[in-house]
C-alpha cells in the first residue's frame, strides 16, 4: 500500500493565486515564522527556576501534571471572557497558584513578565527573515496572530506595518472579526489580501471566509482534509518567497 500523500491534497493548483490582487499580506506568527513549542517550554522551564527563588511551594504545585490541569481549567472557567487572551489566562494560572500554595498572589506580575520574556526568545526558522524582508518591500505585513508573541520584543517590528492579536480584537481565529481587523488597520479589503499561516482550519479557513487569498504553510507534510482548498500550499518559507519571486517579485 501507498502511504504517500496525494499531492493534489498536498499543494493545490498555484495559478489560483492572483498577486495582482495583493495590496497587503497577513501572517500568522508561532509555528509559521518559528516552531512555537520549544520557546514555550524554554519559557515555562526559566518561570519554574524563577518559582523556586521566590515562591517555592507554587513552584512545587506547578511542577505536578495533574495541579496544573486544574489549575488550567480552573483559570479558563473563571476567566471564560478571556478565553483569547494567552497573557490573561497565563499570568492568571499563575496568581491562582500563588494563592492556592499559601504564597504572595501579587508575585503573579513579576513571575508572567519572567515567562513573557522568556516566551519572546524565539529561534525563527532559517527562511523566515528573507521572506520578511522581500515581501515588506512591497506590501504592508499584518502580524494576526491567536498567540501573545511580540514582533517588536522578537526582534522582527521593522518588517510589520501593524500587528493585530486575539486579544486587541476580542477574539481568535477562525472568527471573521479579526481578519477584518487586520484589514482596517492597513486600509485595505479583504479581497485585495493574501493571508498566510500554518494553520488549515484557524489560518486558510478563517481567511477564506471572509474573500483573503491564502497561502498554506505546510512543512510536515499533513494532508489536506478540507473541501475548501488554500490558493498556494509551501513546504517552506523559501518555496514561498521563490514562487513569488517567479511572478515578478
Amino acid at each position: 500500500m501507498n502511504d504517500t500523500p496525494d499531492s493534489s491534497c498536498l499543494t493545490p493548483s498555484r495559478t489560483m493565486l492572483n498577486l495582482s490582487l495583493i495590496r497587503a499580506i497577513t501572517l500568522d506568527l508561532d509555528d509559521t515564522l518559528w516552531p512555537v513549542w520549544p520557546a514555550i517550554h524554554r519559557a515555562e522551564d526559566i518561570l519554574h527556576h524563577w518559582l523556586l527563588a521566590h515562591a517555592p511551594l507554587t513552584a512545587a504545585l506547578y511542577a505536578d501534571p495533574h495541579q496544573r490541569r486544574i489549575l488550567r481549567t480552573d483559570t479558563e472557567a473563571q476567566w471564560a471572557d478571556h478565553a483569547h487572551d494567552l497573557s490573561v489566562l497565563r499570568r492568571e494560572s499563575i496568581r491562582l497558584a500563588l494563592q492556592r500554595a499559601g504564597e504572595n498572589a501579587a508575585l503573579a506580575e513579576p513571575a508572567f513578565e519572567v515567562f513573557f520574556d522568556a516566551r519572546m526568545q524565539v529561534e525563527l526558522f532559517e527562511d523566515a527573515i528573507p521572506l520578511l524582508q522581500a515581501m515588506s518591500e512591497r506590501w504592508p505585513v499584518v502580524a494576526v496572530s491567536n498567540g501573545n508573541a511580540d514582533v517588536n520584543r522578537v526582534g522582527i517590528g521593522q518588517y510589520f506595518a501593524a500587528s493585530v492579536s486575539a486579544r486587541d480584537a476580542g477574539v481568535g481565529k477562525p472568527d471573521p472579526k479579526i481578519f477584518h481587523a487586520a484589514c482596517d488597520v492597513v486600509g485595505v479589503q479583504p479581497s485585495q489580501v493574501l493571508h498566510i499561516g500554518d494553520d488549515a482550519a484557524l489560518d486558510v479557513l478563517g481567511a477564506l471566509g471572509v474573500g483573503m487569498q491564502t497561502v498554506w504553510v505546510n512543512r510536515e507534510e499533513h494532508v489536506w482534509t478540507y473541501e475548501q482548498h488554500p490558493h498556494m500550499t509551501v513546504g517552506s518559507l523559501q518555496e514561498l518567497q521563490d514562487l513569488l519571486s517567479g511572478d515578478g517579485f
